[in-house]
Order: C-alpha cells, then structure tokens, then sequence
C-alpha cells in the first residue's frame, strides 16, 4: 500500500485557487510568461502575494515557475523575480535551466527547487545528479511508459513528479510562427499574447486530430491532440509512492478542472482505502472525464503503456 501522492494543479486564476484547493488540489503551480513555459494562465507578484495567502490558509502549497529558455538579458530581472518569490516564501520555484539554481544559491539558497527539463527527465541517474546540486524533487519526461516512471522513483534520491491528466506539449519555437505569417499574409490579426483562449489548431485529415496551437512570450507552442487520462491506472505509481501527481488546466475551464481534480481525489483516496472498490469504480471514472472532454477533444494513456518514441 502506498502513500498519499500530492494533487498539483495549475490553475488559470486568482479565482481559481480556492476552488480548485476545495476540488481537491494539494499544490498549485502558476507564474509569469516570461519566466515559466506553457502556463495555464498569467499570474503577476500581486496575484502570486494573494496566492501564498489562500494556500497558506488552506494547507495547499504554491510553486512558481521558472522554467522558461533564459538569455543573458534575462538573468538580472530572473535574480529580482526569485528575491520576490523568497520574501514572499513560495513553497519551491520550477525550473531547467542550470542558472537558475546557480541564481538561487545567491538570492534563495533555502527556497526549494524542482527540476523540469521537459523531454529530457528521463532517468533516475541524472534526476539523482540535480538532487546532488540542490534540487528536491525532479519532475519526469512526459514520454516514458509506467516501467522507467516506477524504476526512476525506486533509484531516486528526490521526489517524483508525472503528468497524469491533460494536454501535452510536442514543438516548441522561440519564433512567432502564427504570428509572422499572419504578418506575412498582411492580415491585421493580432495574435493575443495573455490569453489562450483564442482557439487555434493545426488540423491532421488522415488521423482526424485537432493539434491546439499558441502563442506567448516563449514562442510557439503546438499541444497533444488528446488529454492524457490515468484515473484508472494509478496503482503502480501510488504503490511506487510517486510523490506528487500533476493535473495540467492549460486550455481548460476552471469548472472542468475541478471535476477532473475532485475525481483524482476521491480515485487515490478509494485505491488507498480499498483497491477493489477503486478496481470496480475504474471504468466509471473514466466514462465521466469522457463526458466533460471538450468537444473533438479524447482522452488517451500517453505514453504510460508505450515503448518510449520520440
């Protein structure tokens, strides 16, 4: 029997914190566009001082991103951004790039850090390496199956972090690809750096999928055409004790997002109480995140149950 894994959740807003936290939620992960990639929504220091409040008052926990490309230009205001996430005492900051540890051992050297390098977390040995250089916890690549996630968790010296719900990143450019050739086109679009909401795809015929596509401050971004969904298979993990489980909101409702994590919630509390209740109730979990599924929208296992491919 396993113990509880933390609920981390990226909401979309101040509002949303609260909700999300009564949802279920054990941590929170939000930031700034420039400093954190692929956000579900846009939070300033006023609103990360607000956020510290509300988890703090509900035992929830807040985590700041940090893990954007960083520049030379960048390193100054990244150094003012993490001596206002230390006074503000954030629970830990996100992050992949090397500098910003090296940042944290001037300005935060008690603040906890979280290593997510995307793609490239994918084995317990350089997972254990970043541990060895300050950081607690390692958040896992997206795209290696259920086995390598249970050996890296059985080998590490720092907790582990998966995605077990909601859309995936698969290209990244630092360009304004949409946005250049909208300009090219000599199309007065504007495309919204703040807000996501603004729904565009790159459509594939012969699979009949719907890629989400975006822009912000970090470039582009195309997104998975399918959720990732393991509300049914969380038992090896739990029995692992993966610490902490990862519900992602980007380009989710707050009302969806709430049922998803109410549904994680009361899934880990039943396994951890009785697996064969949580055996017999699997298939229904999945037949009500299948309801609320936006539209064009399915759910899949990721690569949990796949020989790892890039």
């Amino acid at each position: 029997m396993g113990k509880k894994p933390e609920i981390l959740v990226t909401p979309n807003s101040v509002e949303a914190i609260e909700r999300l936290i009564q949802a279920g939620a054990d941590a929170i992960l939000i930031g700034e566009q420039r400093f954190g990639l692929r956000l579900a929504g846009e939070f300033s220091r006023e609103d990360v001082r607000k956020a510290k409040e509300i988890t703090k008052a509900h035992g929830a926990k807040v985590y700041v991103a940090m893990n954007a490309i960083l520049h030379n230009e960048h390193l100054d205001e990244a150094s003012d951004y993490m001596k206002f996430l230390n006074e503000t005492n954030v629970d830990a900051i996100v992050f992949g790039d090397p500098a910003i540890l090296m940042l944290a051992r001037d300005v935060a050297p008690t603040m906890k850090l979280h290593w997510n390098p995307e793609t490239t977390a994918t084995n317990w040995y350089t997972a254990n390496y970043w541990g060895r250089q300050g950081a607690k916890r390692a958040v896992l690549a997206r795209e290696i199956n259920m086995d390598a996630i249970v050996e890296s968790k059985e080998n590490a010296e720092v907790e582990i972090e998966v995605q077990v719900h909601g859309m995936t990143n698969m290209f990244q450019s630092k360009r304004s690809l949409v946005g250049n050739y909208f300009e090219y086109q000599g199309k007065n679009l504007e495309i919204e750096k703040t807000e996501q909401a603004r729904q565009m795809f790159l459509f594939d015929k012969e699979r009949n999928a719907k890629y989400p596509i975006f822009e912000d401050k970090n470039g582009t971004h195309i997104m998975s055409p399918k959720d990732i969904c393991i509300i049914d298979e969380l038992e090896e993990m739990i029995d692992a004790e993966v610490d902490s489980f990862k519900i992602d909101g980007i380009l989710k409702s707050t009302e969806y997002m709430e049922k998803v994590t109410q549904m994680y919630r009361e899934a880990i509390e039943l396994y951890l109480t009785d697996e064969d209740a949580y055996a017999d109730k699997k298939e229904e979990y999945v037949e009500k995140i299948r309801e609320i599924q936006p539209a064009n929208r399915d759910i899949d296992t990721g690569f949990f149950f796949k020989e790892t491919v890039y």
